[in-house]
């Protein structure tokens, strides 16, 4: 349905999916589009023949990727006007999924889950989807959809913390927002920036502020996204702005990769006090193998026998009786996750030893 200017119709709805795997390449994001345009997350309108939302969510990510979901908690509704045009209205309803890629993890030891959801979701059991650690580029579905796992990093590559070339790029853009802070047209204006690109960027940054940090930078208009919109072309063309994207990463179609930024937000708050990271890992894991993922998706360090105390301190894992060797140390113990964990308290968690400036 086409809308006339100055028309302000709701026409569209749509449910959005940000799903997420760890593979020893890092954090992945599910995605779908051709080639060689811009990717956008798996999305889909509501029928009349889904029962829920979230049936029909898992069943639009289904088809355009054969991935079957795990974990799923609904994010967000977005609704903003002009999201995906001048005249257009499209609310999105828009979900974290967790997943596993077979074949996907290494130990990470070098020495020696089914988690139900809060009231906007719930855990199916563990999903997982064939494919490994290698993406192997695009690949099409019957369905005539093409999909990949790409790293969060290639939409948010400021994100990881461990990374020197990441922080250098973090440490970049706060001396880029700082200039544009000094741009505003009061000292209100200005002084309201400067705090807020301190406490995005600054050394006392939150791991669960990328939004914040995507949202700024936007403002800035030092994103694809604004460079393509600023051409009229912020539909699926060509992702070619070759400078910006080297700078704040690739875009993604509409306002896709601010519900990506959403959904690393949400895992990243999540795991601090819910055991959602056993989604995340194969049933049965080493130590080693647990704080990767932790610290994958988190972006920082974690002191090792600090984790390793309070996971056990906790009781959230039990071991499974086997051990796995791993290159130049001594083979290292399996363990599970405790589901009874589920049932003895519902707000347990990893605990994450984090400082708030990771």
């Amino acid at each position: 349905m086409a809308l006339s200017p100055g028309r302000a119709d709701l026409v569209a709805s749509e449910l959005v999916a940000v799903v997420v795997a760890v593979t020893p390449a890092g954090p992945q994001v599910l995605t779908v589009g051709a080639p060689t345009g811009v990717p956008r997350l798996p999305s889909g309108p509501l029928r009349a023949e889904h029962r829920s939302l979230q049936t029909s969510l898992r069943t639009w990510v289904e088809e355009q990727t054969g991935v079957e979901l795990g974990y799923v908690e609904q994010l967000y509704t977005f609704a903003d006007r002009e999201r995906v045009g001048p005249h257009h209205r499209l609310l999105s309803v828009s979900y974290l999924g967790l997943t596993r890629i077979e074949g996907g993890q290494d130990t990470g030891d070098d020495v020696g889950p089914d988690v139900d959801g809060d009231a906007d979701g719930t855990g199916g059991g563990a999903g997982t989807t064939p494919g490994g650690t290698d993406r192997g580029g695009p690949r099409e579905r019957s369905t005539g959809a093409t999909f990949a796992w790409r790293p969060w990093a290639e939409f948010l590559p400021w994100e990881d913390r461990r990374d020197p070339a990441s922080r250098a790029l973090s440490e970049s853009l706060r001396e880029r927002l700082l200039v544009w802070a000094e741009t505003g047209g009061t000292e209100a204006v200005r002084l309201d920036r400067r705090v807020r690109v301190e406490a995005a960027f600054g050394i006392n940054r939150v791991s669960e502020a990328s939004l914040q940090r995507y949202q700024l930078l936007h403002e800035a208009r030092l994103t694809a996204e604004t460079a393509a919109a600023a051409r009229g072309r912020a539909g699926p063309g060509p992702n070619t702005d070759a400078g910006v994207v080297a700078l704040t990463g690739s875009r993604m179609l509409h306002d896709h990769r601010r519900i990506l930024a959403t959904g690393v937000d949400r895992l990243r708050a999540k795991i601090q006090y819910r055991p959602v990271v056993f989604e995340l890992v194969p049933p049965e894991f080493t130590l080693g193998q647990l704080q990767a993922c932790v610290e994958d998706i988190a972006g920082t360090t974690l002191h090792t026998q600090n984790f390793r105390r309070l996971v056990q301190q906790q009781h959230l894992v039990e071991e499974a009786g086997g051990r796995v060797s791993a290159t130049g140390g001594r083979p290292a113990k399996l363990y599970r996750f405790r589901r009874e964990v589920e049932f003895e308290r519902y707000a347990a968690g990893t605990k994450l030893p984090l400082s708030r400036g990771y």
